[in-house]
């Protein structure tokens, strides 16, 4: 199954990590015969616990991800670097910029606004130049949003939309250490540096924008409609900016006019009603906490650290259930439903992001190369993966 002559297919970096290790557990069930995976990361002594957990006989590399030397020869050694060590504003560019360089296919699971942004501006060049495909977010953030969008656009004749809405219908799961840590540095990071701030919450921070004047943009999403209440998704201001890029990488493919947002349905009633302001009033105190270094000093004490998730019957029990609604300029609209009997950030994301890799080192994929969303990386290929491991991704007209 080799895909060149290097040492490796990939090099999954950080695997003794709390994903990470959810990530190696699915590589080892699923990669095909001959596969050469191998684990990296700082520790030897954890590595070789994952290696006895898994019962495996992959190499151990051990790599610091703060030196360039060691990075530069970790990327060159595979065809496709998977990552779990974040926050990636810490501790992601130099490995996704010597990926770049060495024409190595790259996956993380981050959903920082501002490392992809800057990893777009130092690196979409490079990988171009070299074949490499550096494609950030193959996990819950922002694989259902980007492949949801994608294979409804494509049901729909690939024509221009007028408005897209990825509605949460159900989600049961806890929130990482990592992705806690990942939106703490973020907020340090957008305090100390006015620059940066117009990343967080611009739809079109990883694109140029579009050459056309925009209407006026609707409400965040908080309120009622058709009879239900709704509140925004937390992850939505992200999500669509990786949504806008798949729209900017396919020259504007789903309209320079496409309005798009993410809310969470909360159901009728006085109970919804409560539920959509504990949800919208929950998140904005969160990301407010955490710019301010008092109340960040106060909500770390609370919050989960890096490297810790919950028991493993709280990941058991996980799920989620999405539909992103399609509404093209003409023709019926169009619904897919994307959903899974996984914890979304533990087991699912790791499922997300070993499948991302496999489909880099193994597929037949476009021929597309620099900073990619997995859309435009991979589409249908890692949707019919995501399929075979009891993901629900359905398209259909939408009534």
């Amino acid at each position: 199954m080799s895909t060149n002559d290097r040492d490796y297919d990939i090099v999954l970096l950080g695997a003794s990590g709390f994903v990470g290790r959810f990530t190696a557990r699915h590589l080892a069930h699923s990669a095909p015969d001959g596969a050469r995976i191998a684990i990296a990361g700082r520790s030897n002594a954890r590595l070789q616990d994952v290696k006895r957990e898994l019962g495996v006989d992959w190499p151990i590399l051990e790599v610091d991800t703060a030196a360039d030397d060691a990075v530069a020869r970790l990327a060159a050694s595979t065809s496709v670097v998977a990552t779990t060590v974040g926050p990636y504003l810490r501790y992601g560019m130099r490995v996704a910029s010597a990926c770049a360089r060495a024409g190595t296919s790259y996956a993380d699971l981050s959903g920082e606004s501002i490392f992809v942004a800057r990893s777009i501006e130092r690196n979409h060049d490079a990988a171009e130049n070299s074949g490499a495909r550096i494609v950030h977010s193959c996990g819950f953030d922002s694989i259902p949003s980007d492949l949801g969008l994608g294979l409804a656009h494509e049901a729909a004749g690939s024509v221009p939309i007028v408005a897209a809405t990825l509605r949460v219908r159900s989600l049961r799961g806890g929130v990482s250490g990592g992705t806690i840590d990942s939106l703490r540095q973020q907020m340090k990071e957008a305090k100390t540096d006015a620059s940066t701030r117009r990343f967080i919450g611009n739809p079109y921070a990883f694109t140029p924008g579009p050459s056309v004047r925009l209407p006026r943009r609707g409400g965040s999403g908080w309120g009622k409609v058709r009879g239900a209440w709704q509140a925004p998704f937390v992850m939505g201001a992200y999500n669509q900016q990786i949504v806008q890029r798949s729209n900017y990488l396919t020259g504007w493919g789903y309209g320079q006019l496409m309005q798009y947002r993410e809310v969470v349905a909360t159901g009728r009633g006085f109970a919804g009603f409560a539920r959509a302001g504990a949800i919208n009033t929950g998140a904005a105190a969160l990301v407010a906490g955490l710019a301010f270094p008092p109340t960040r000093a106060l909500l770390d004490r609370v919050l989960p650290a890096p490297g810790t998730g919950p028991s493993a019957e709280a990941i058991e029990r996980g799920r989620f259930v999405i539909d992103v609604d399609v509404y093209p300029v003409e023709g019926q609209p169009v619904r897919t439903r994307v959903a899974a009997p996984y914890d979304p950030g533990y087991g699912g994301t790791g499922i997300m992001l070993a499948e991302s890799a496999l489909s880099l080192a193994f597929d037949d994929l476009p021929d597309r190369a620099g900073v990619l969303t997995p859309m435009v990386a991979m589409g249908s290929s890692l949707a019919e993966r995501l399929r075979a491991h009891r993901f629900t991704l359905d398209v259909g007209a939408l009534s």
